[in-house]
C-alpha cells in the first residue's frame, strides 16, 4: 500500500517510490540518499511529530514533517523491534 513517508508507523519497512516537490529541498532529499528504490525504516517520531527518524543504508537521518510529506514510499513489511 502506497503513502507519505510521514503516514509510516514506527518500526514500519518502506520502499520510497517518488519524492515530489522541486528546488532546494528536493535536491537535498536527492542527496541524502531518499531516492525511488531505496528501502527506509520508520524510526522515531518527535514527541509532538516533528521531526521524525528514518534509518537508510544504516544510517539515522531525521527530516521534517513538510519534507516527508514530499515523499510516496510502499510499505514492505510489519512492525520490526529493534534494541537501541
Amino acid at each position: 500500500m502506497q503513502k507519505l513517508l510521514s503516514d509510516l508507523e514506527l518500526g514500519h519497512d518502506a520502499r520510497i517510490i517518488k519524492v515530489n516537490g522541486s528546488g532546494a529541498v528536493r535536491r537535498r532529499m536527492i542527496d541524502m540518499g531518499i531516492v525511488p528504490g531505496m528501502e527506509i525504516r520508520m524510526v522515531r517520531y518527535a514527541p509532538l511529530g516533528d521531526p521524525i527518524e528514518i534509518k537508510l543504508k544504516g544510517c539515522h537521518l531525521s527530516l521534517r514533517k513538510e519534507e516527508a510529506e514530499t515523499v510516496l514510499v510502499e510499505e514492505i513489511g510489519g512492525a520490526v523491534n529493534e534494541a537501541k
